[in-house]
């Protein structure tokens, strides 16, 4: 009897999205769980399981009473740049995993070299795994910045094996992942960059951080919408998530800080993009405000507080008339539909009308402010501008205004008021339910509103004194 010949399964797949990371046995064009199109892509299913791995504590698996957990004494780790030390909340971590996203060329390796080349300084070592750019082109990068460390480490690699291969033997104080979009584990057999690599790599690299105490940077590539690419787990994984902004064309720098497992959220650090790297601004209000013409119609200065500090912008509004049917409306540092939503209680309360006028508003500086504090300084603009009426240049304005044409408290306000007397801002307009807090203070005129009417009484006509 012949032997009958068996022929090798075929591997199972099944397709992953790879923006939400939904997975179904089946292709389609549209993503059913976030609805996205063509983002369905064929991986083949694992035959053995994932080697196991032990849990953060080892092989302890007993549950601790809380009273019983020794809490360590707190050390945190100095980058060397202050900005990014007060935006990680005093320092960096141990045994942390930080995420940074940017758009492309707006500075992320360039942040993450300087803050290597600052811990590796003394004895400490610092490792840089790229595996998008050579060991030629990231020492060119160095010595424009005037990068001479000889503790600091370049490793040209894609392999997440190789990787943990070559900590194990230099023993770095910081590891530095440029980017997790470009490196696999040879335990999946998807392509680079899928959901199940990207996953998989995030969940080894804090697993590693964890156990050794290393803290590790992971630079992840950004959407078209400016979000980290990648499935949402990434985010959720990692103890710091940092985003860096700003517009090319400026060259002020941005670090925001939306997840902070050790600090504060919402803080922000602001650097300088010069020829030899990037510089900390010491004080970015008085950077924003540099340039700024001193009588100017549809300008006005606005006070917005990013984590714990208080920062001065000046906010632009032009209304102009136009003979198209519809008008627009256009924001840039601001939400849109904020200002929209603002333009109809002005129509509304204020009797104005803009069906006929084209409404832009900009905040000068590249940055972008999405607290509703700014609501009363669109208002201020905007008016100066249909009204051809300059403001007082040493005036600055917070408020939000409600649909009822109310003017809401702000948090901070003392905070915002101090700040614009350091600055030699003479007037201060503020919700009337904030005049409470306000202590008193020379060289400052401090006045109340109540709702959206009481504007042009305090600052358009003040403007004509």
């Amino acid at each position: 009897m012949k032997p009958v010949k068996v022929k090798p399964s075929r591997p199972k797949t099944h397709f992953v999205c790879q923006e939400c990371g939904f997975q179904g046995v089946r292709w389609s064009g549209r993503c059913p769980e976030c609805a996205q199109w063509n983002t369905l892509r064929e991986e083949v299913d694992q035959m053995s399981p994932l080697s196991p791995r032990k849990g953060l504590a080892g092989s302890m698996a007993e549950p601790l009473s809380i009273e019983s957990i020794v809490q360590a004494e707190e050390f945190r780790m100095q980058s060397g740049l202050g900005e990014l030390n007060r935006v990680l909340g005093g320092g960096v971590v141990p045994g942390s995993v930080i995420l940074i996203g940017g758009d492309p060329g707006i500075g992320k390796t360039t942040l993450l070299l300087q803050t290597l080349a600052s811990l590796g300084s003394g004895e400490d070592v610092g490792l840089y795994a790229s595996g998008e750019e050579s060991p030629q082109q990231i020492k060119m990068r160095a010595d424009r910045l005037g990068i001479q460390c000889p503790h600091l480490y370049v490793l040209a690699t894609t392999s997440l094996e190789d990787l943990f291969r070559v900590a194990e033997n230099i023993k770095p104080a910081i590891v530095v992942l440029d980017s997790i979009q470009t490196v696999f584990t040879e335990e999946l057999t998807s392509a680079p960059g899928s959901v199940s690599q990207v996953q998989e790599v995030g969940c080894r690299l804090m697993w590693y951080a964890k156990r050794t105490q290393i803290p590790v940077f992971i630079i992840g590539h950004v959407t078209k919408e400016g979000v980290i690419a990648g499935p949402r787990l990434l985010e959720h994984i990692v103890d710091t998530v940092l985003y860096f902004e700003g517009d090319k064309g400026q060259s002020y720098r941005i670090l925001r800080a939306v997840k902070n497992r050790f600090g504060p959220t919402n803080e922000i650090g602001v650097f300088e993009m010069r020829d030899e790297g990037l510089v900390e601004v010491g004080n970015p209000s008085e950077m924003f405000l540099t340039g700024r013409i001193g009588q100017s119609t549809g300008s006005v200065v606005v006070s917005s507080v990013e984590g714990s500090r208080p920062l001065l912008v000046e906010l632009q509004a032009l209304v102009a008339e136009t003979t198209y049917p519809m008008p627009k409306r256009m924001a840039k540092g601001v939400e849109t539909n904020r200002m929209a939503l603002l333009l109809a209680v002005m129509e509304k309360r204020l009797g104005l009308h803009f069906s006929s006028h084209d409404v832009y508003v900009n905040v000068v500086g590249g940055i972008r402010i999405d607290e509703p504090t700014v609501d009363v300084g669109i208002v201020c603009a905007v008016l100066s501008s249909f009204r051809e009426m300059a403001l007082d240049s040493r005036l600055v304005v917070m408020g939000e205004v409600g649909l009822g044409g109310e003017v809401r408290p702000v948090q901070h306000a003392e905070l915002r008021i101090r700040e614009a007397m350091k600055l030699g801002f003479t007037r201060c307009v503020v919700p009337e339910s904030n005049m409470e807090q306000w202590k008193g203070g020379a060289g400052i005129d401090v006045v109340g509103i109540r709702e959206i009417g009481d504007i042009w009484e305090a600052v358009v006509a003040h403007a004509r004194l």
